[in-house]
């Protein structure tokens, strides 16, 4: 993918009689072209748009899910060093910041709807549509909530029966949950939004529930002797089901940390849904983040202070639930306490298909998929609910297909490495638009070179070395150590090979193309038509 020149697309209005307008489409002309369909128009009363209470809601949402519940003994077990575990979340946090600061600046210039999906067209124009395909791929494919109804689904038994296994009963819970965000966000939509506020807020008093909780228990007050887990905390600790550390397990860490931390970005999946999105933006994205990165690194103090270290490394993703057990006992009451965290699953899962289904809705919109009209359209309930439908089947499937055994931890890498290549396209993508002066390029904020090359580097890091064999048992997660890299990076390929047939081998088959005509007015209102364009 190469970069060249392009207007810039800060204005918020896109004229019908532009040559392009900011995601390439381009002007189409009634001589040439057959209309297949009547224009269907996108317009949100301003009770429906979010300001900056929701948006913060909306990330804190996506950000707060399975990850800091379920993730922290998997980093432990990869790194096998308390101190080293701390560590890798603060550069999560910082490599978070970083993302936010590359983000807002292609956000504040381009603030519509699709986050990466602009950002990729605004740069790699030639060839053209083959980032966007990609990026499509990538999204419909893996852009999954199997992750979070997965871990909501076995929350929910332990809270019942203590159960702690993987099974097709926590799977079917898994699959109630997405059913229920699902229809709420397509049927009744005002109420969706509503929701999503209040679990942000539940999300981040549960946090908080546990981080002072962390503090009682470094004060000694727990059911449990001090596991004494902060003494020579930089100790690397061996043997049989830890990652014995080294690049890979390293990387593996950090992928789940940034699993963790992911969402930040998710305000920007649904900027043409959000009041004034570029003061919105500015104000709510950081604010969000900043509570998040403080609330996961003392989360993460409040668990080794209260759990030992073997019971970490054997919790799978029930960490969160031994912490309440070894603070508050083994009663009825403590067991009910990881119901707490299974609506912070919900919470997830409601944040996620939510911008999900908006960035599958844009795809559509831009007549790229097929049966365009189809997951472009905002019928019955002026809601995305055939692309909430794709979102679902998605994640139904990817839910119920693995075997029973150690699926999260897959599915949490699968759903996060693809994410990592995008990611430094993006960066890379930003690095050329400040130093190519030909692109005009203007933003409300400027994100600082070493920020912005730390971030590309990183993401090439987190791209890279999964492919590098680990120290120790290459079938330790119980599969080969290259399958999600290869897999995340095939359904990439697998974008490239859809452009392929989309741009080259169907029009030449046909002797035509579908081209999607987008017109946004002065009143903000956007008209999609689709066009029969003849094929030169």
């Amino acid at each position: 993918m190469g970069a060249s020149p392009s207007s810039n697309t800060s204005d918020d209005n896109v004229a019908s009689k532009q040559e392009h307008d900011g995601s390439g489409t381009p002007k189409l002309h009634d001589s040439d072209d057959v209309s297949i369909g009547s224009g269907e128009k996108y317009a949100y009363s301003e009770d429906r748009k979010m300001g900056i209470i929701g948006s913060i809601f909306l990330i804190l949402n996506k950000m707060i899910g399975t990850g800091i519940f379920s993730t922290p003994s998997s980093i432990f077990v990869a790194t096998g060093s308390v101190g080293v575990s701390l560590m890798l979340w603060v550069i999560g946090g910082f490599l978070t910041f970083c993302g936010l600061s590359v983000w807002l600046e292609y956000g504040l210039a381009i603030p519509r709807s699709g986050g990466e999906k602009n950002y990729l067209e605004r740069v790699y124009r030639h060839p053209k549509y083959l980032a966007t395909c990609m990026l499509a791929s990538q999204m419909i494919l893996l852009g999954f909530s199997s992750g979070n109804a997965l871990a909501f689904g076995r929350y929910v038994l332990y809270a019942a029966n203590g159960e702690l296994q993987d099974t097709y009963k926590a799977r079917g819970l898994g699959v109630a949950c997405t059913t229920f965000a699902v229809v709420l966000h397509a049927v009744f939509p005002k109420w969706g939004i509503r929701l999503l506020n209040v679990l942000g807020v539940f999300k981040v008093i549960i946090l908080v529930f546990i981080v002072c909780s962390g503090f009682a228990a470094l004060a000694g007050h727990m059911h449990v002797p001090d596991p004494h887990n902060f003494d020579n905390a930089f100790a690397i600790e061996s043997g049989e089901g830890y990652g014995g550390g080294g690049a890979y397990a390293y990387s593996n860490a950090l992928l789940n940390i940034v699993y963790s931390y992911k969402g930040w970005e998710n305000a920007n999946y649904v900027l043409s849904e959000i009041k004034s999105p570029r003061r919105t933006l500015t104000i709510a994205a950081p604010i969000a983040v900043g509570g998040v990165t403080i609330l996961y690194v003392l989360a993460n103090v409040a668990y080794f202070a209260a759990v030992p270290k073997a019971e970490i490394a054997s919790s799978d993703v029930l960490v969160a639930a031994l912490f309440f057990k070894n603070i508050f006992g083994d009663s009825a009451g403590a067991r009910s306490l990881p119901v707490f965290v299974a609506l912070s699953n919900l919470g997830n899962v409601l944040a996620v298909s939510f911008a999900h289904a908006r960035l599958n809705q844009e795809l559509g919109k831009e007549g790229m998929l097929p049966l365009s009209r189809l997951w472009g359209s905002n019928k019955p309930f002026n809601s995305p609910s055939a692309s909430l439908f794709l979102h679902w089947l998605v994640t139904i499937i990817v839910l119920l297909a693995p075997p029973p055994g150690p699926a999260y931890n897959f599915l949490v890498n699968l759903y996060t490495y693809p994410g990592a290549w995008i990611n430094g396209f993006v960066g890379a993508g930003l690095l050329y638009l400040h130093y190519a002066k030909s692109e005009n390029w203007s933003s409300g904020w400027r994100t600082p070179l070493p920020i912005l090359v730390i971030f590309t580097l990183l993401n090439a890091f987190l791209a890279l070395v999964p492919f590098i064999p680990p120290e120790g048992d290459w079938n330790a997660e119980g599969y080969p150590y290259y399958v999600f890299p290869v897999v995340g990076c095939s359904v990439l390929l697998l974008g490239a090979l859809y452009w392929a047939l989309w741009t080259k081998f169907w029009p030449w088959v046909r002797g035509h193309k579908v081209v999607a005509e987008r017109v946004i007015a002065e009143d903000g209102t956007e008209v999609i038509r689709y066009r029969n364009v003849k094929t030169e």
